[in-house]
């Protein structure tokens, strides 16, 4: 990346949607939609998109270098919606038991996905939705991944099947056993500035680096992936369904 001549940034049509249709994204815990897929939200809601989220969980425990406190996510959490775009937000399970072990309660989790809130595949009826990538390390953002693939799944007429089914990887993810290839890459070169504002805004979560979950690594391999298709930054997805 040359700063003295940036790569031009494409601000065409996202992924074939236009302005007024909708994209859902599916995260297992408040961040994980802004450091994974979050200049994706940004372009897509500057693009007219309309923006939900849907986070599965956010519990009170200690965590590696720190602590989650459901309140003070929750308050990153809207702060980082805001600074992306987001229109509709929920986090679902707050202290609730299917939120520690979402791995026990597959059922209730597609349920939830399918029609669980405000902001799910029946309520929104998204044309695009974007959820945990399966080769994920993480037990919670595995489950909501397997939860998502089949809340998902043909519905025929009976039920929302949205026609875009793309997966995303937190940075962290650069660490998995399960080889998953991403071979859609969207340009989010006029995005990562809201982008990094929001991961600021998840102040609690962030760690110092080298630390994949800091704001230089993931500004590290969002410049990687830009680099792969000549442009600043980028995000990479796995294609689940893409129907044209």
């Amino acid at each position: 990346m040359n700063p003295t001549h940036p790569a031009e940034p494409i601000n065409g049509p996202l992924l074939g949607l236009h302005p007024g249709q909708r994209l859902l994204t599916v995260a297992g815990h408040p961040d994980d939609e802004t450091i994974g897929p979050g200049g994706t939200l940004h372009r897509a809601a500057q693009a007219g998109i309309v923006v939900d989220v849907l986070v599965v969980a956010c519990c009170t425990h200690p965590m590696f270098g720190g602590h989650s406190d459901p309140h003070l996510r929750g308050k990153e959490f809207n702060a980082a919606c805001d600074l992306l775009g987001v229109t509709g937000r929920v986090i679902a399970w707050i202290d609730e038991q299917q939120g520690r072990n979402p791995d026990s309660h597959l059922t209730e989790l597609v349920g939830l996905i399918e029609s669980g809130t405000a902001v799910s595949l029946t309520e929104t009826q998204p044309d695009a939705i974007l959820i945990p990538a399966g080769s994920s390390f993480h037990q919670d953002h595995h489950a909501t991944h397997r939860a998502a693939i089949a809340a998902a799944r043909l519905g025929g007429t009976t039920r929302h099947t949205p026609r875009i089914v793309l997966g995303y990887a937190g940075p962290e993810d650069i660490w998995s056993a399960t080889d998953e290839r991403r071979v859609v890459t969207i340009d989010t070169s006029a995005s990562w500035p809201a982008k990094e504002q929001a991961i600021r805004a998840h102040a609690s979560q962030l760690r110092d680096w080298p630390h994949p979950r800091s704001v230089e690594g993931i500004r590290t391999l969002d410049a990687a992936a830009g680099l792969s298709i000549g442009t600043d930054f980028a995000e990479q997805f796995v294609a689940y369904r893409i129907a044209c």
